[in-house]
């Protein structure tokens, strides 16, 4: 799987730690106050979500390198939901859609020589927006191929979308996060406890 740090500086809207980057891209729509929200309304919104998470540097894409991204992006993250729901619930995927568009985002790698030594890196043309989104797909697919579908999971809070890997190692979690849904859960079931 890709290896990325996210960056969390300037962060317009709440990070919640899916534990896997195609299910960070899943995140994107929230339920805020009770209703869907996309958290990206703009081409600008995916670019900056790309840098925030991780997969590009700040600067490294340009503004003649976006536009269609937003489209784009809508359109592999609701694949990708689909597939994940999908295969959550034990069913067939198809994965045509998720490998066209891997297909359009050519990559090679490259012999990388340093002062430690020599390394591996990957190569990959970011001309356009599926080109861009090449290394999320991959995460995608890779989540699809090789995850654990018993530790994938969605927020057990009924008006949560947000879904999760369980990486913890009691393997019991719950919630997106115990900051926001688990503390609220439990709020709620401590006041009912004392109404009753």
């Amino acid at each position: 799987m890709t290896t990325h740090a996210p960056d969390q500086s300037d962060a317009p809207w709440p990070t919640v730690a899916a534990d896997h980057p195609a299910l960070d891209l899943l995140n994107t729509i929230a339920q805020i106050d009770g209703r869907s929200v996309d958290l990206w309304s703009s081409d600008a919104d995916v670019a900056q979500w790309l840098v925030r998470a991780g997969w590009y540097k700040r600067g490294a894409i340009t503004a003649g390198q976006t536009r269609g991204l937003l489209k784009s992006a809508q359109s592999l993250r609701e694949t990708v939901r689909a597939l994940v729901g999908e295969r959550k619930n034990g069913g067939r995927i198809d994965p045509k859609l998720l490998n066209d568009f891997m297909a359009k985002a050519p990559s090679h790698s490259e012999l990388v020589c340093e002062e430690a030594g020599l390394r591996l890196e990957r190569r990959r043309a970011a001309k356009t927006p599926e080109q861009l989104l090449a290394p999320v797909a991959e995460s995608a697919a890779e989540l699809l191929a090789g995850g654990d579908f018993t530790l994938i999971r969605k927020c057990e809070d009924g008006t949560c979308t947000m879904w999760f890997y369980d990486r913890t190692k009691s393997h019991r979690r719950r919630w997106c996060s115990m900051a926001l849904c688990g503390n609220r859960n439990k709020v709620a079931a401590f006041r009912q406890r004392r109404q009753a």
